[in-house]
């Protein structure tokens, strides 16, 4: 196995100023990065919340704007939510894999999104929103997002850094949350450890590391919600820069014992 890195620095980007469709996201992670006596450095991992992609992408509704469905009330009843709601969560949805009907105040759908996540309401969140009814969805294609974002940094640097868009998300057999990586671009999201001996001479079969996911649940230690630092820097670790996105995470559906 590689000899690993010495030391990781995480370094939160604070003054991001409230975010509103169409923003320049490149242009204001670069002012606040200087505001906040910051330098990006070449190889440096930009960790950003998917909520400040989704408001710039104006992936934004408004539930006093949506007519649910007679499926979306029915769904409604057993899972205790806003008809509107689960309209909304269904426009989101590819299918739905489980309904959480144990606990009627807290019920939730789990469901398949557009882009491939298994998450809780397809990631459709009312939190850190300008309240009222008003709502946010996952960007449309996160990895996309990433490369575009990867794309106008690039063009104000002059020199390569990596992108990871993360949301947070429940996971199976653990309580709790975590922040995971949906979308990523300039770095590889998963390391295969494959064909290398271990400490012990042993050789290993099994072993690839969920790479982007290790980074975005690092950097969610320092998201704090109520401080509002939704761009974390990643610096000082060596990785991989090719890769196919954060499609690369999620699980082949034969292979995926929960589906």
């Amino acid at each position: 196995m590689t000899k690993s890195t010495q030391s990781i620095s995480l370094i939160p980007v604070c003054g991001i100023p409230e975010i509103k469709p169409n923003d320049d996201i490149v242009q204001i992670i670069c002012n606040a990065v200087a505001d906040s006596g910051l330098i990006l450095e070449q190889g440096d991992i930009l960790v950003i919340a998917q909520k400040i992609i989704s408001k710039a992408e104006n992936r934004i509704v408004d539930l006093d704007k949506v007519e649910p469905s007679p499926f979306a009330h029915t769904l409604s009843k057993e899972v205790s939510k806003d008809p509107r709601l689960i309209e909304v969560i269904l426009s989101e949805t590819t299918k739905i894999i489980k309904m959480d009907q144990r606990k009627p105040e807290k019920g939730r759908l789990i469901v398949e999104t557009r882009g491939g996540v298994i998450s809780a309401n397809a990631g459709v969140d009312t939190s850190n929103v300008s309240g009222g009814n008003i709502v946010t969805l996952l960007p449309i294609d996160s990895d996309k997002s990433a490369d575009n974002l990867l794309e106008g940094l690039k063009k104000k640097l002059g020199f390569e850094v990596a992108v990871i868009i993360t949301d947070t998300v429940g996971r199976p057999w653990r309580d709790g949350l975590v922040d995971i990586a949906i979308g990523c671009s300039g770095i590889k999201a998963l390391k295969d450890y494959r064909g290398e001996t271990d400490s012990k001479g042993f050789e290993l079969n099994a072993t690839v590391m969920a790479i982007a996911d290790e980074i975005a649940s690092a950097a969610g230690l320092l998201m704090e919600k109520a401080e509002s630092v939704p761009v974390i820097i990643v610096r000082g670790y060596e990785y991989e820069t090719k890769g196919k996105g954060a499609k690369e995470l999620i699980r082949n559906p034969e292979d995926d014992l929960f589906r």
